[in-house]
C-alpha cells in the first residue's frame, strides 16, 4: 500500500526563511513528510528543475461584490478562484461588504451562499464595516470576530462607505477588545471631493482626471490621521493599497516608533502610472482604481518600501469590472471620471508579476517573495501555520514554478471575466505551472483538475498581529486625567 497520497519529488523548496532540496509527502491534504527519497505514493509529481513555493494567499480581493455605485464585480467565486489558482494562489480572502442598513451577519451568510457552491480553492472573509451602529458594534461585530472573521476593513473616503474619525475610534475600540485586525483605505475624502467638483465644474471629465482628483497628499494625510487614531487606542492597523511615498513615510515613521502598523501595496503601484489613464475616448477608464497609479518616482519609492520591509503584503486588490455597460460604463458611455466603477483586475497576475519584476530583476530575493505573497498574510490574518508555508502539519498548498518560462501577457491567457488586462503586452519570466491545494492538484498542464465548489471556508484565529502592544499612553493615564477611567 502506498505510503502517501501524493509525493512531489526532486524540486527545490523555498519558504520565507529556508531553501530545501527534498521530497514532499502528502496525506489527507496535509504535509506529513519532508525528506529525501520518500516511499511510494498513489500519485507522484516530478518537479526536477522547478521551484516549489507555498501557495499564494491573496488577502485583498473583491469577488462577486456590489460596489458603492451599485455595480457588481465581473467575477463570481467560480471564475475568481479559478483565475487565482492559475496564478499560483491557493487561498483568497475577499470581503463581505456591508452597505448602510445591512445586518453584518446577513451579509456574511449571503457571501457564504455565493462562495460555497463555486470556489475551487480555500477562502476566508474579511468584513467591510460601513454602518457602525450600536447594534453592529455591540453585538454583531464582536460575535462575528469570535466566529473566525477576525479582520475587517473601513474606509475614510467614498460617499456611501466612509466613516468619520469618531466612528473609526468606536470601531478600533471593538477591534482592540475582541482581538481583530483593522484594515483602512486611507484617503482624505474632502480633498478628493473638492478637487473632483473643481475639475468637473471646469469641464474636465475624462478618465485621466481621476488621477488628478486623488492627490498624493490626500493619501498621506489620511494615513497619518488613521495611524494617529490607532495610536490613541494602541490598536494595530494595516494600511491597504499604498501608492505614494507620502503614505509610506507615515507608515515607516510609525514602525520606527514601535507601533504595530502594517503596510500593503499592489502590482498596479509598481508597474502602472497615471499616464495609463490618458487614453483616447473612455479607454482610460480601464485603468481607474483608487488610489490611482502615480508615476515612475512613486513606483521606485514603493519598490524601496518593499525591499526595506515597510510593506508586509502584496495583494492584488482585484476589483474586476468589464469595460461596458455592465461595469466601467454602467452609468453611461460618456460619464465623468467620478461615475466610473473603480477597480482593475489582477488576481491571476499578482504573483507572476511580482516574481518577474521582483525576483527576476534582483529587487527582492525568493524569501521576500514568499513572505509578501503568502507567509505574512497567513500570519497577519490568523491562518499560520496551516497556510503560508511548507512544513510538516501544514496544508499541502504548493505552487510549482517554472522560473525560466518567458511569455507575453495577453487577456486570452487569463481566466477572469473582466474582458481585459491592464498588463496586456508585458513580457514576464516565471510562471506557476502546477498548483496544489490541500493535496489536490488544482492546476496542471494548463487544465483545471478539481470540481467547482470544492474549496473550503477557513475560520481565522485571532492573530498575533491584532494584539495591542499594551503600552501606557500618557493621554489615557487616569492619574494624569483627574481620576478619569477608560476601558475597552
Amino acid at each position: 500500500m502506498p505510503d502517501f497520497d501524493l509525493v512531489v519529488r526532486n524540486g527545490t523548496i523555498a519558504t520565507a526563511t529556508d531553501v530545501m532540496d527534498c521530497d514532499i509527502g502528502i496525506h489527507d491534504g496535509t504535509i506529513v513528510a519532508l525528506a529525501q527519497d520518500l516511499g511510494p505514493a498513489t500519485k507522484e509529481i516530478d518537479a526536477v528543475g522547478k521551484l516549489i513555493l507555498p501557495g499564494g494567499i491573496d488577502s485583498h480581493c473583491h469577488i462577486d461584490q456590489l460596489s458603492a455605485l451599485g455595480i457588481r464585480n465581473a467575477d463570481d467565486f467560480e471564475s475568481g478562484t479559478i483565475a487565482a489558482a492559475f496564478g499560483g494562489t491557493t487561498t483568497i480572502i475577499p470581503f463581505a461588504c456591508q452597505h448602510h442598513g445591512d445586518s453584518l451577519r446577513a451579509v456574511v451568510e449571503e457571501y457564504h451562499d455565493r462562495a460555497r457552491p463555486k470556489a475551487v480553492i480555500d477562502y476566508a472573509f474579511h468584513l467591510i464595516v460601513t454602518d457602525p451602529s450600536p447594534e453592529i458594534l455591540g453585538q454583531e461585530l464582536p460575535a462575528l470576530i469570535r466566529d473566525g472573521y477576525t479582520s475587517f476593513k473601513i474606509y475614510m473616503t467614498y460617499d456611501s462607505l466612509k466613516l468619520d474619525d469618531y466612528q473609526i475610534l468606536d470601531v478600533l475600540a471593538v477591534a482592540r477588545r475582541e482581538g481583530a485586525l483593522v484594515m483602512v483605505h486611507a484617503e482624505n475624502y474632502d480633498m478628493i471631493r473638492w478637487l473632483s467638483d473643481q475639475l468637473i465644474d471646469g469641464g474636465n471629465r475624462a478618465p485621466k482626471f481621476h488621477a488628478i482628483s486623488h492627490p498624493r497628499i490626500a493619501e498621506g494625510e489620511a494615513t497619518h490621521r488613521a495611524i494617529s487614531l490607532a495610536e490613541l487606542l494602541d490598536v494595530p492597523l494595516l494600511v491597504v493599497h499604498v501608492s505614494t511615498e507620502e503614505a509610506m513615510r507615515e507608515i515607516r515613521s510609525a514602525q520606527v516608533r514601535g507601533l504595530k502598523i502594517y503596510g500593503e501595496t499592489c502590482p498596479q503601484y509598481l508597474l502602472l502610472t497615471a499616464d495609463d489613464l490618458d487614453k483616447p475616448g473612455m479607454d482610460g477608464a480601464m485603468w481607474c482604481c483608487s488610489p490611482p497609479p502615480r508615476d515612475a518616482a512613486a513606483q521606485a519609492a514603493i519598490w524601496q518600501g518593499i525591499k526595506g520591509g515597510v510593506f508586509q503584503v502584496l495583494s492584488s486588490d482585484h476589483a474586476p469590472y468589464r469595460f461596458d455597460e455592465t461595469g466601467k460604463l454602467a452609468k453611461g458611455p460618456n460619464v465623468s471620471f467620478k461615475e466610473i466603477a473603480n477597480g482593475i483586475p489582477g488576481i491571476e497576475l499578482r504573483l507572476p508579476l511580482l516574481y518577474s519584476e521582483g525576483v527576476g530583476t534582483g529587487r527582492i530575493d525568493v524569501h521576500q517573495f514568499v513572505a509578501l505573497a503568502s507567509t505574512n498574510a497567513a500570519r497577519l490574518y490568523g491562518l499560520y501555520p496551516r497556510k503560508g508555508t511548507i512544513m510538516v502539519g501544514s496544508d499541502a498548498d504548493l505552487a510549482i514554478w517554472n522560473t525560466g518560462k518567458t511569455q507575453t501577457i495577453t487577456y486570452d491567457m487569463l481566466h477572469d471575466r473582466a474582458g481585459y488586462t491592464p498588463y496586456e503586452g508585458r513580457s514576464i519570466t516565471g510562471w506557476p505551472e502546477t498548483v496544489i491545494s490541500r493535496g489536490r492538484v488544482v492546476v496542471d498542464d494548463g487544465k483545471l483538475g478539481v470540481d467547482i465548489g470544492s474549496g473550503e471556508f477557513l475560520r481565522c484565529a485571532s492573530p498575533e498581529s491584532a494584539k495591542p502592544l499594551g503600552r501606557t499612553l500618557p493621554e489615557l493615564d487616569p492619574k494624569r486625567n483627574f481620576g478619569a477611567t477608560l476601558s475597552f
